[in-house]
């Protein structure tokens, strides 16, 4: 029994929830934008109108399957990010830390100044926003997986180094320092 896939999904009032069960795709519409999934064979999704909920099942016949047990819970976290994402949104927030470093904004597209001989330039997928404040970087969006893999690339830029303590780290990300060579006893 899969501890996170039995429990209802609860549906805010501003939700609008559009189930197809024949092509096996959700779609969620909120406020902060649309989403849609389409969930795996192995699992059952039925949406409740009057209680405003959304319920993920396996068939009994499934029980003993690792694989389908596993593919329960992550349809119903998947949903469940899904809902939170078209209502209140998902955020991360990233600092650059380094002498003469920092981003700025160049129309759509953020440019990184990181130390290399030219700037990099990128450029955010559909449905996700960043803003520059300062020397950190803020991306949001309704998508949990495209923010977040957004903030890791901007991150992959230059990875916070353990000397010093330059690079782009999330803001709370803690780095552990090191000492470094010395010289002389």
């Amino acid at each position: 029994m899969s501890r996170i896939g039995k429990q209802p999904i609860a549906v805010p009032a501003a939700v609008k929830v559009n189930l197809d069960p024949a092509t096996r795709t959700i779609t969620v519409e909120g406020p902060k934008g649309r989403l849609s999934f389409t969930y795996r064979p192995e699992v059952n999704v039925t949406w409740n109108q009057d209680e405003k909920s959304i319920t993920c099942s396996i068939d009994e016949s499934q029980m003993e399957n690792k694989v389908a047990r596993a593919l329960w819970g992550t349809t119903r976290a998947q949903i469940r990010n899904m809902v939170v994402g078209v209502t209140e949104g998902y955020t991360k927030r990233l600092e650059v830390i380094g002498v003469g470093w920092g981003p700025k904004m160049a129309g759509r597209n953020l440019q990184l100044n990181l130390g290399f001989a030219n700037a990099i330039t990128m450029t955010p997928p559909p449905g996700v926003e960043f803003a520059v404040e300062g020397n950190a970087i803020v991306v949001s969006g309704p998508d949990k997986a495209a923010v977040g893999e957004f903030a890791a690339e901007i991150r992959a830029k230059r990875p916070p180094e353990p000397y010093n303590g330059k690079g782009i780290k999330y803001a709370d990300e803690v780095i552990q320092r090191k000492q470094g060579k010395v010289f002389g006893a």
